[in-house]
């Protein structure tokens, strides 16, 4: 699982940060979350290419999604067929769907607009994409959780072997759960498969104050996606904007248990050198870095 952060900046960009975007690859598919103005050009800068199918919006401040307007329109001009969908917080249907028609008669391939509520789940089969409530002014918003599925046991050839299991089919059905039968002989996969592995857990919080429903969905996650958009010397003001600080942020990965925290969304007086951020961070939470633009983060298995 890749994550490339295309965004990294609050409000409004600067020179070296663009705002919100980021996009996750999980094997073959591609999401993007988030979808700031420019985006599109730092897909091109970044080398993500445009082969994906999905949009989630946080919410539906200007930093978060008028990047989708200019987005849309260059893959029109590139002759894409295939329909994208754009999802988005329950009750912004309407404005999504201005944005999409904007300065155009009509995009050259289908744009479906899903609205989620917190709680919903958009399912891949293999793994979900859970949508949760968070806390920012303005109407709903929404965090993000990309939860794998658990994943089989290791298969133990080697036992297998010794069993006189021959290798093949029956190995297959094992490693599924089935029992098979040689000479008589009936094997279960508890034979020669381990315990379940657990998948991978990826959250990205959007905007928000620290929630409690962010530390549930945050539980044990791989990786933590929390913005920062303020130090704690501005503290007051990250709670009137509904904004975090990094020492906030790391807060939330600490009671989560999370193995590691990635801050983003900064505020341009630190867009320079979040270095502050980064220490008020670490000295709560250790695994910790600041997004910048550009940043690739590989998330392995647990047990690779």
């Amino acid at each position: 699982m890749r994550i490339t952060f295309l965004g990294t900046a609050a409000a409004r960009p600067t020179v070296g940060r663009n705002v919100s975007s980021l996009m996750i690859q999980r094997e073959g598919d591609v999401m993007m979350f988030d979808c700031g103005e420019g985006t599109q050009r730092q897909m091109m800068r970044y080398g993500t290419g445009f082969s994906f199918n999905d949009i989630f919006f946080t919410h539906l401040h200007a930093d978060h999604f008028l990047g989708v307007i200019g987005l849309l329109r260059t893959l029109g001009l590139q002759a894409r067929e295939e329909p994208i969908d754009l999802w988005t917080p329950r009750g912004t249907t309407e404005l999504m769907r201005q944005a999409v028609e904007l300065g155009v008669e009509r995009v050259p391939f289908e744009v479906r607009i899903r609205e989620l509520a917190p709680g919903d789940t958009v399912s891949r089969g293999v793994y979900d994409v859970v949508a949760f409530r968070t806390q920012h002014r303005g109407g709903l918003s929404l965090g993000y959780a990309v939860v794998e599925h658990a994943r089989l046991g290791r298969f133990d050839a080697q036992k297998a072997r010794e069993m006189g299991i021959p290798e093949g089919p029956l190995w297959g059905k094992l490693h599924h759960g089935e029992a098979v039968e040689v000479d008589g002989r009936v094997y279960r996969a508890e034979d020669v498969v381990g315990p379940a592995r657990p998948g991978r857990r990826v959250v990205y919080t959007g905007d928000t104050r620290p929630t409690k429903v962010t530390i549930e969905h945050s539980q044990s996650a791989d990786l933590l996606i929390h913005e920062a958009t303020f130090a704690q010397d501005e503290s007051d003001r990250a709670q009137h904007t509904g904004h975090s600080t990094a020492r906030e942020a790391a807060e939330v990965a600490r009671a989560a248990e999370a193995r590691k925290l990635v801050l983003t969304h900064f505020s341009p007086r630190y867009a320079d050198d979040p270095r502050v951020l980064e220490r008020e961070a670490r000295a709560v939470f250790p695994e910790v870095v600041s997004a910048f633009d550009g940043l690739v983060i590989e998330v392995p298995y647990r047990d690779a």
